[in-house]
């Protein structure tokens, strides 16, 4: 018999009062969730295009310098789904996700913007959160190593460089 397990998301919200865009991830990966922090994956570039397309050359190495450059930088990041199944890190598998409550973050933080990295985090914030929360997603290309082929692409670059636009914008 196979029994199916919820898994339930293990990290906050890292965000501030001054955080102006939300960038949300489906579900932790695996290997996100044995590291204990965000695109946890050495494989995953979601740490290395960020300084990229704000025009800051740092090397974020640690969960410390990972949070301290999001909040300087006015950048919420979490992810849509508070708990799901799902096999691995493949999102096509995910069954029964239930939405996280995005509502401290909308009252106590000055959001404007919501990207979302992936088909699937699009998908499912634009199902199960964005009438409740009031604005549509902005979909980015996924950092993952399962998208590594499309990485270099001019397309990947100019739509993550919507996130530094968008800060410029409000």
């Amino acid at each position: 018999m196979n029994k199916k397990t919820i898994l339930t998301h293990p990290f906050e919200c890292i965000f501030d009062k001054h955080s102006k865009v939300l960038i949300l991830g489906s579900f932790p990966s695996p290997k996100s969730r044995q590291n204990g922090f965000y695109y946890g994956h050495s494989a995953n570039i979601f740490w290395k295009i960020l300084p990229l397309i704000i025009g800051k050359n740092e090397q974020l190495s640690d969960e410390k310098s990972k949070k301290t450059f999001l909040l300087r930088n006015h950048i919420a990041v979490w992810d849509v789904l508070h708990s799901c199944e799902i096999k691995g890190a493949d999102d096509s598998t995910i069954r029964n996700p239930i939405p996280n409550d995005f509502s401290d973050i909308f009252e106590r933080a000055q959001i404007k913007a919501v990207f979302t990295t992936g088909k699937k985090a699009t998908t499912l914030f634009e199902k199960l959160c964005a009438e409740k929360v009031g604005l549509n997603p902005i979909y980015l290309p996924s950092t993952s190593p399962a998208n590594v082929r499309l990485h270099k692409s001019a397309d990947f670059l100019e739509r993550w460089k919507l996130v530094a636009t968008a800060l410029k914008d409000i």
